[in-house]
């Protein structure tokens, strides 16, 4: 089963008038031009906005459902100086929508204090046990930050005992709504949010803006974008419109103005502001946050991350830094397990789904070893260990699956569940789990088609490698930030060949200096030994690739990252 086969999925780029006059009008590469018109950019309105991004073109938080009285209840609790109690979450977007709000909130003059539940003990979302904390701290006021759409009975206990609360959500609402003073989510169906890929960080942030703006203090909410950045890099949510221009921002003030809470983190992962990405969040900065509540109290990421002196910051980053070298074992471990229950488990029928348990793995790393089975299976996959005798763990998909509606549909064998298309969390009985595997599986077997299973690569343009040049690279930063639903262009070339033969590095990545048209520029290819064969012996190849910059003892050069290789046909 591994390692899987591709298929090209090439953009449609059979209309080159939009890309030709993009190339004339904004003075860019042809084959960049055809990029921006494959995503659908085909005026130069559009591709200016998309190549500089304007802070001024987000949308006014006004327009979302339910902020005028969210932020007018917020400035009254400001003004009459009641304890505001925020409620939050123990991954990358929940602890850092607390660690925000609550700066914000303080330096609004608010009283403040939060609670971030345990991933192990006190489980996901806006529960009883926060409320009574709450409540024995005379709060009158809970922000609940990403969590909070699908808390009905907490929401009454809250009111029930006089304490308002404000949803600031981004996740599916479910067809009973709490009976919250304000829901601030952009998927309410209600909701004429122009933007629904807002992270929960994001959801909170036009909070804050609202609030900014009713203070007189508009600009006040822009300082906070670097919050924003590292969750909707984290979170995987599009980074497109509004999400695109307030990571931009939010990346910049993230490099030039480090918080002390960062700069310790950054240090464990041998990071140096200046130039990081939504890569360096994704693989670097996000996993080591994650740490906290993967493996202890997730309160030490947003104590981290508040912190006014780098001193604090360094010892909690030093901690989460030990906490997630220990993620990685466990992970590893739990992995080839997972591995050799899901085998069994295709070997035994034919499957378009997997729904993997086991009662001892640990709960901290089951979203992280979901998502790698679904890399190398290509199979949407929910991944359960027990806790209490109840199994609890992570829902993850591939493209065009909606593993949210499948889990809805089975939702009279769960105890709760909430999430995305592409991801979401599941408690349920152990005794449910071989009835929901089966259900999951029909309902694969009837939506993910035989193409689905063979897993894609969405090439945007051809590229002639001479085409590159330093004007190419320098319109080519401007298509970041990447991430989901923006990613790094894509292109292929065809007739390459190796220049002086090719190496393998590093166990099984390929290292090559690829010559096409006279043109030559160095490649690397990881994890794609097993296609050697396809590009020795002065053998024409076909290749799809990123661009990149490799840097080696401090000087940068442009480099070639190769996806996929395919033997030229003859």
């Amino acid at each position: 089963m591994f390692p899987l086969e591709y298929r090209w999925i090439i953009r449609d780029n059979t209309d080159d008038g939009y890309s030709k006059t993009l190339a004339q009008t904004l003075n860019v590469p042809i084959s960049l031009a055809k990029v921006l018109a494959s995503r659908g950019i085909i005026n130069q309105t559009d591709a200016n906005r998309f190549l500089s991004p304007n802070l001024e073109e987000i949308h006014d938080p006004f327009l979302m459902s339910g902020m005028d009285i969210a932020s007018d209840r917020v400035c009254k609790a400001i003004k009459n100086d009641e304890l505001i109690w925020i409620h939050g979450d123990y991954d990358v977007d929940g602890t850092t929508s607390t660690a925000m709000t609550l700066l914000f909130l303080k330096e609004m003059g608010a009283r403040v204090q939060y609670f971030v539940p345990d991933r192990l003990g006190g489980g996901y979302g806006l529960s009883v046990q926060s409320i009574n904390k709450a409540k024995d701290s005379n709060a009158t006021l809970i922000i609940a930050v990403d969590c909070g759409i699908t808390s009905v009975e907490p929401v009454q206990y809250a009111k029930d005992n006089g304490i308002d609360t404000i949803i600031c959500d981004h996740h599916e609402p479910a067809e009973i709504l709490p009976e919250a003073i304000a829901i601030l989510d952009p998927l309410q169906s209600h909701c004429t949010y122009p933007f629904k890929s807002l992270s929960a960080c994001g959801v909170a942030f036009k909070l804050i803006q609202a609030i900014s703006i009713k203070l007189h203090k508009p600009e006040l909410a822009y300082t906070y974008l670097d919050f924003v950045a590292i969750s909707s890099a984290a979170d995987i949510v599009a980074l497109t419109g509004e999400n695109r221009i307030l990571v931009h921002y939010g990346l910049e003030l993230f490099n030039s103005n480090t918080r002390p809470g960062f700069l310790g983190l950054l240090d464990c992962a041998d990071m140096r502001p200046g130039a990081l990405n939504t890569t360096n969040i994704v693989f670097g900065i996000a996993p080591r946050i994650n740490a906290a509540g993967r493996l202890g109290d997730a309160r030490r990421a947003v104590e981290m991350m508040i912190a006014s002196d780098e001193y604090t910051a360094f010892s909690i980053a030093q901690e989460l830094e030990r906490d997630n070298r220990k993620r990685r074992i466990l992970d590893e471990f739990t992995f080839e397990e997972a591995i050799r229950e899901a085998e069994r488990l295709l070997k035994d029928k034919d499957r378009r789904s997997l729904v993997v348990h086991k009662s001892n793995w640990h709960a901290g790393v089951i979203g992280i070893v979901a998502s790698r089975l679904v890399e190398k299976f290509n199979l949407p996959t929910i991944l359960l260990t027990s806790i209490e005798n109840t199994a609890k763990g992570s829902a993850r998909s591939i493209r065009n699956f909606d593993i949210h509606n499948a889990l809805k549909e089975n939702e009279h064998l769960l105890i709760e569940f909430g999430g995305h298309k592409h991801a979401a969390g599941v408690t349920l009985k152990e005794e449910n789990i071989p009835a929901l595997r089966e259900a999951i599986d029909e309902i694969a077997h009837r939506k993910v088609s035989t193409e689905m299973l063979i897993p894609e690569i969405v090439v945007d343009a051809e590229l002639q490698l001479n085409e590159l040049s330093p004007r190419f690279f320098e319109v080519l930063k401007q298509f970041a930030p990447y991430g989901y639903a923006n990613s790094k262009p894509m292109f292929y070339a065809k007739n390459v060949k190796s220049a002086n033969g090719v190496k393998i590095v590093g166990g099984n990545h390929l290292k090559l200096r690829t010559v096409q048209s006279n043109f030559v520029i160095d490649a690397i290819g990881f994890n794609l030994g097993h296609k050697l064969k396809h590009c020795t012996n002065g053998k024409p190849f076909s290749i799809c690739f990123n661009l990149e910059e490799n840097t080696h003892n401090g000087n940068s050069s442009p480099q070639i990252s190769i996806k996929d290789i395919r033997p030229e046909l003859s």
